[in-house]
């Protein structure tokens, strides 16, 4: 594996593949071509050759409420669990909701359990999950999004898939027919993640107190919410935080983490037909700027941080730039800018961006960014 590249001198020369340009060469000329032929192209693509294919299945979903507890305010919390598949796996939803209902809603998958994101010692810890209660506290800002006037829906992505190369045995998958013998299109844990957040969002909708539902994740759970959202039109808006590889940068740039670096260190992530571009990104027939286009004409905001050069800051935005062409088929503004903003200062259309100064983090910062792009889009 080569040498990671932090020098932006070192990048490569590199061709992205068209976006607007359908398979057989023709252009994408309106927004019913981008819809009706052009999207559909990009999903089998991102399917077959990252993610993996998503299994039609469908499987019986029933929610049960396991707590509600009024807070000071008129806000009140709420603990759910999501039965798949005739309760042969459950998922436990953690939702905060203000006063004032149906509200607009953030939802987001957690590394540690639900019991991690808040100090509430009412909040249930899962099996499993061993992560002190609260520790990842500071990256969920509940009260503030609460104060703002918007729900917030968690759950752990551990009862979907565990993060570790075993594990599939104990995952949601085996809710369905095992893949086949070389199957290099199996369906990794993003994909897996990505489909729980879509039984969430079921059950989110079962609940009148919940209006529109945007999607967030950070860093390999940003990876995951912008492949949800791609696969599931139903998300309003989308937040991708410090996604980089696979998710929001765009990988012939083979700046921070590359193609080869994620299929190493975390091989259940993707397919395996991915792991043939290990150090050969440019014959991928596709780049992330896809992934982000496969949004619109939803709003999508995408954020950055100066010190997680990991995730590669410019190539997230470059991948923004290169994806706004999809929002202007619907005549929206897309990304208003072509040049890298300075740290703190976020740009919006219906592309949002912002490098934020600091590392590999969602802050009380970010959110408050994310709020006011959910107030301009959704409210």
């Amino acid at each position: 594996m080569t040498d990671t590249n932090h020098d932006e001198a070192r990048v490569p020369q590199y061709e992205l593949p068209p976006l607007l340009q359908l398979a057989d060469g023709s252009p994408v000329r309106d927004a019913a071509m981008w819809t009706q032929q052009r999207r559909p192209q990009l999903l089998a693509l991102f399917a077959q050759q990252v993610y993996g294919q998503t299994p039609v299945q469908t499987m019986p979903l029933h929610v049960e409420t396991l707590e509600r507890t009024m807070l000071p305010g008129g806000a009140e919390r709420r603990q759910l669990r999501i039965l798949i598949g005739d309760g042969a796996h459950a998922l436990n939803l953690l939702l905060w909701l203000p006063r004032e209902r149906p509200a607009p809603t953030f939802l987001g998958l957690n590394f540690n359990g639900n019991h991690s994101t808040h100090a509430d010692p009412a909040i249930l810890q899962p099996a499993g999950a061993h992560a002190a209660r609260g520790a990842n506290a500071s990256r969920w800002s509940v009260t503030r999004i609460l104060e703002r006037g918007y729900a917030l829906a968690t759950l752990w992505s551990g009862e979907l898939f565990p993060d570790r190369i075993d594990g599939r045995a104990d995952s949601v998958q085996g809710l369905f027919a095992a893949p086949e013998a070389g199957d290099g299109a199996a369906w990794g844990a993003v994909a897996t993640w990505a489909w729980g957040l879509s039984r969430a969002l079921d059950a989110l909708l079962q609940e009148e107190v919940c209006g529109p539902v945007a999607l967030i994740g950070h860093s390999r759970l940003g990876k995951t919410a912008l492949w949800a959202a791609a696969r599931d039109e139903r998300f309003a808006l989308v937040v991708s935080n410090n996604s980089g590889c696979c998710g929001a940068a765009l990988s012939r740039r083979r700046f921070g983490e590359t193609v080869a670096a994620i299929n190493t260190r975390f091989p259940h992530w993707f397919c395996r037909n991915f792991h043939a571009y290990n150090e050969r990104e440019d014959s991928l027939p596709l780049d992330q700027h896809m992934l982000l286009a496969l949004i619109a004409p939803r709003p999508l905001y995408v954020a950055s941080a100066t010190e997680d050069l990991w995730a590669d800051p410019r190539g997230e935005f470059l991948a923004a730039v290169q994806a706004d062409p999809a929002w202007r088929l619907f005549g929206q503004e897309g990304l208003p800018v072509r040049e890298q903003p300075a740290p703190d200062a976020p740009v919006t259309g219906t592309i949002g961006y912002h490098l934020r100064s600091g590392g590999h983090d969602v802050t009380a910062w970010d959110w408050e960014r994310y709020l006011d792009f959910a107030d301009a889009e959704l409210r």
